[in-house]
């Protein structure tokens, strides 16, 4: 990336995390960044605000264990 380029991106991500800050949304910059980048490769940016929420409406416990493995097929 050109230094132009990497100067923009900065910017932009900057400005995106500002106004992240005002509505009070709980982003933290890298996950803001990750986010951005998901929507500049196609995603849906409503069907990745879903998923946030989603992921924020229970956090993780200690006790919890992570994802389950499927069972194994014979």
């Amino acid at each position: 990336m050109d230094p132009e380029a990497a100067r923009t991106a900065r910017e932009s991500l900057d400005l995106a995390f500002h106004m992240s800050n005002i509505l009070e949304t709980g982003l933290d910059r890298h996950t803001l960044s990750v986010l951005i980048a998901l929507c500049d490769l196609g995603l849906n940016p409503e069907a990745l605000a879903a998923v946030v929420k989603e992921l924020r409406k229970e956090p993780p416990t200690p006790s919890s264990s992570p994802m389950p493995t499927p069972p194994s097929v014979p």
